[in-house]
């Protein structure tokens, strides 16, 4: 006789079960496709087409480049008040002139009313067109705030040729840019002069200046990466772009040129005017045969700034033959430092326009800068909370660049006194002006936070010392 197995008990709740409370995570992913805003919201741009907009030559010729100009566009749904704030700020304080491409426009209060405080809060306007209130009063710049903040001028090798890693160069074609951004670490070079600045200028004529490049370059031979800038690539003549690249391609010791452009933001018309994609694929097909890196690095600061068209040009590039397009960003106050800000920027590089988030720098100690620049505790704060969103191969760097020693990771610092906002850093190489200097690899280079993010105590030892 076969014994009955007694049936299994599942034991019965009482009550239907609660879900457990989730303490959610704390920046949450929501894809957002990229949108290319309606442009003829902007009183002045009602009767501007498509074809007109997509235009590179378009897009030049109504940069916006004063006031007046301005006024044109957004007509009365900002208040006066705006525009006496903006005069009170180039005629004082901007160390850049305004140029100001559509395109850059048509991404401030991109979808909502445009009105004054809108578009005094907008974080893309923040940088592009800076107001007077924006700034500090109390330390529009820091004590040690310099216009060639980075020294690069006085490492030039030849005119617009820095040298300041042993295998790395950086070549400035021109000082132009097809739009200008007031936090600009180049500003004492680049643009026109302000009532602040009085500009450097570039003497040599640009064939010459090309010349003299070259023929350094191909006398050190232990230079193996370029990085081709300006200004910006973008106001440089296909055509004689493309003849220094082909040069550059030459010189068997050259693995990586890297082309340094925001207007592949700023401008995405020029990236996808038919001869400059031609031109960049008979580069590009160059590099690839000569098994040398060619890469676009472009200057994204806020998700806005992103939308089809710049999605477009970067994946035209992609198509060609460019290796990589790469961002990067400056982290600034009021436009970017925030986690969430810089994930949702990061996950539109990536996710939706093709391009790889790369570097954020913290912005460069140049003068009036104060109210964009944050600390270092301040920027590993950040490095550490945009940790583990990202693939690994998309998650940028935060990196502080500092005088004399350069680009380093923000965790990098071998000393910090955070009452008085000083962090120490070493370094692991000569630049090009220290090649007599047997110290240079023993020493201690400092690097200096905003004083008005400091503690009491530290604010009251910088205004005791301030004329020091």
């Amino acid at each position: 006789m076969t014994q009955t197995q007694p049936a299994e008990t599942i034991p019965q709740p009482r009550h239907a079960p609660v879900a457990a409370p989730t303490a959610g995570q704390p920046y949450e992913y929501r894809r957002r496709p990229l949108v290319e805003p309606d442009w003829t919201r902007f009183p002045g741009w009602r009767h501007v087409t498509r074809e007109q907009w997509e235009s590179a030559q378009w897009q030049r010729v109504n940069c916006v480049k004063n006031i007046k100009q301005l006024h044109a566009v957004l007509g009365d749904t900002v208040d006066e008040s705006f525009y006496a704030d903006l005069e009170a700020d180039q005629q004082a304080l901007a160390t850049m002139s305004m140029l100001v491409p559509p395109q850059m426009i048509n991404t401030m209060v991109p979808h909502a009313p445009l009105t004054t405080a809108a578009l005094l809060a907008d974080p893309i306007r923040r940088y592009m067109i800076p107001v007077a209130s924006d700034r500090r009063t109390d330390w529009p710049s820091h004590p040690y705030a310099s216009r060639d903040s980075l020294h690069e001028h006085d490492m030039w090798v030849a005119e617009g040729l820095t040298h300041r890693y042993p295998t790395k160069v950086l070549a400035e074609l021109l000082s132009t840019c097809p739009q200008y951004c007031g936090h600009c670490t180049r500003m004492d070079l680049v643009g026109n002069s302000t009532p602040a600045v009085d500009k450097l200028k570039l003497t040599l004529k640009p064939v010459d200046r090309y010349d003299a490049h070259i023929t350094y370059l191909k006398a050190h031979p232990g230079v193996r990466d370029v990085v081709v800038s300006g200004g910006d690539v973008a106001n440089v003549p296909w055509r004689n772009l493309e003849s220094y690249l082909m040069r550059l391609l030459e010189i068997g010791t050259i693995r990586d040129i890297r082309l340094a452009t925001k207007a592949l933001m700023g401008l995405p018309q020029h990236w996808l005017q038919p001869d400059v994609v031609e031109g960049l694929e008979r580069v590009a097909r160059t590099a690839a045969r000569r098994g040398v890196n060619l890469a676009i690095h472009t200057h994204v600061n806020h998700a806005q700034s992103l939308t089809p068209l710049v999605a477009k040009a970067a994946q035209t590039a992609l198509d060609v033959g460019v290796r990589d397009v790469r961002n990067q960003g400056v982290l600034m106050r009021g436009v970017n430092a925030t986690a969430p800000d810089l994930l949702d920027l990061c996950f539109a590089l990536q996710g939706e326009a093709g391009i790889l988030p790369y570097y954020f720098y913290m912005c460069d100690m140049i003068p009036n800068a104060e109210h964009w620049r944050v600390p270092v505790w301040h920027a590993q704060q950040l490095q550490h909370d945009i940790m583990g969103y990202l693939p690994g191969y998309a998650t940028p760097r935060i990196v502080c660049d500092v005088p004399f020693v350069g680009k380093r990771w923000v965790h990098m610092l071998t000393d910090y006194d955070r009452e008085r906002g000083i962090s120490y850093w070493t370094k692991n190489y000569r630049t090009s002006i220290e090649s007599a200097d047997l110290e240079a690899l023993n020493k201690r280079y400092a690097y200096y936070d905003p004083i008005d993010t400091l503690p009491a105590a530290g604010q009251q030892w910088w205004h005791d010392h301030r004329d020091d």
